[in-house]
């Protein structure tokens, strides 16, 4: 995606396809002065619509019924564009499913003692990333975490310095191809054209981290209803991503299943008593639970004990496959900072039960640095909504067009019309 220009205001529509909801936010973007608790903002988010949807044909982040998603899409952009009072023609979208992962390339080109230039690093850009491509598999980022310049390593921006060959750590985040082209499916379905699909750990992270959390290494852990994801940054960068098939729409299955009860009821339950932490007043405390078939005048009376038994080994669960994964993958657990998003991470206990087996560390995180935003929308569940927004700000670290500027390196102009059509194209 281009980025976006400091200096320009736009009108942006994102949407966050999920297990459990669809939300379409579509928010003014203005320039503002930079921010020491916000690092790397370019521009202030006003909210001036938001439609949200029961999620339909989406299991596990990824389409199963192209009708029900594609008619559920539909009902959350309407609402937005209602309320906004602006049509929308592309979006901002973010993926879950299709097995996200990571990958980690290096390239090095040869400079000549010579200072480098916005064209050798677009050159070592497009050779780190040009391994890139598998087979069945979607490349959705190409971050590039650092550079090296001769013995120098950990090199910010190499422009303007003198070397004789330049380095770059690329982190490629890619996911199934399938997945994500039944999901643009389902969207283009909408009349709506695609902008950008950006994993949710990322936007997730864009959204909730604060001051130098990203620096000095947090993860971000994002519990959805179907899926649960994890980012890792180090070093201002996202330097690992992963994702399971396993989240709080499998706590509501428990339930149901345990308590022979309705899924509408599960949720009920769940949202209404859930908790993730034994207490000794569970037992005294009496919940009712309409069984199956049965109407709510013969409604079963449980003591809270039973809702308990069946919600803590399922969080444990979650919570002991992200630390297991994050170790398995090279990254201690025990000390960072991490960071519970999602819809998920608002059940009571999470994050007491996450402090017991992930980290001491351990904060929910929320929407921060947004204008207009209703109240019932500042919680975890919108986090990787807001991050879409904010994603536009950081687009231009991914974006290079090396190949359009060899001919500029061969011929030492791009001609008249070349400039004109720049000009064109960078300011409308």
């Amino acid at each position: 995606m281009r980025p976006i220009s400091a200096r320009k205001s736009a009108i942006l529509c994102v949407l966050d396809v999920g297990s459990s909801k669809i939300v379409c936010l579509i928010a003014r973007l203005a320039p503002m002065e930079a921010s020491d608790t916000l690092r790397g903002r370019t521009h202030r988010c006003r909210i001036l619509g938001i439609g949200h949807q029961r999620s339909r044909g989406i299991k596990g982040g990824a389409v199963v019924d192209m009708e029900e998603a594609e008619k559920a899409i539909r009902l959350a952009v309407d609402a937005a564009e209602r309320m906004a009072g602006v049509e929308v023609s592309s979006v901002v979208v973010n993926s879950t499913g299709g097995r996200l992962s990571s990958q980690h390339y290096q390239a090095k080109i040869n400079v000549g003692g010579k200072a480098v230039s916005d064209y050798d690093v677009g050159r070592v850009l497009e050779a780190a990333s040009a391994t890139t491509a598998r087979q069945g598999r979607a490349v959705l980022h190409s971050l590039p975490t650092g550079f090296s310049l001769d013995q120098t390593r950990g090199v910010r921006d190499p422009k303007g310095m003198i070397g004789d060959e330049l380095g770059s750590d690329m982190h490629v985040i890619g996911c199934d191809a399938a997945a994500v082209r039944n999901l643009m499916l389902a969207i283009e379905r909408c009349h709506l054209s695609i902008d950008a699909i950006v994993a949710t750990p990322y936007a997730g992270g864009l959204s909730a981290l604060v001051d130098d959390e990203a620096e000095i290494g947090a993860t971000l852990v994002d519990m959805g209803g179907g899926t649960t994801s994890t980012g890792v940054f180090e070093g201002g960068n996202l330097t690992h991503v992963d994702a399971f098939a396993v989240g709080g729409n499998h706590v509501t299955l428990d339930i149901a299943r345990g308590l022979t009860t309705r899924m509408s009821d599960a949720e009920r339950l769940k949202t209404l008593h859930g908790t993730a932490l034994s207490s000794t007043s569970d037992e005294r405390e009496i919940i009712s639970v309409t069984q199956v078939g049965e109407d709510a005048d013969h409604a079963n009376h449980v003591p809270k004990s039973h809702l308990v038994r069946i919600i803590k080994p399922r969080i444990e669960e979650i919570l002991e496959m992200v630390r297991d994964r994050l170790q398995s993958a090279g990254y201690a657990t025990q000390g960072r900072r991490v960071i519970l998003t999602g819809g998920a991470a608002q059940l009571t206990g999470v994050a007491e039960a996450a402090r017991r087996i992930i980290s001491p560390h351990v904060r929910i995180g929320r929407p921060l640095g947004i204008q207009g935003l209703p109240e019932s929308a500042k919680n975890p569940a919108f986090s990787a909504a807001v991050g879409l927004m904010i994603y536009p700000q950081f687009a231009g670290v991914e974006h290079f067009e090396p190949r359009s500027q060899q001919m500029q390196q061969a011929t030492g102009t791009d001609g008249y019309m070349g400039r004109v059509g720049r000009w064109l194209k960078d300011n409308f």
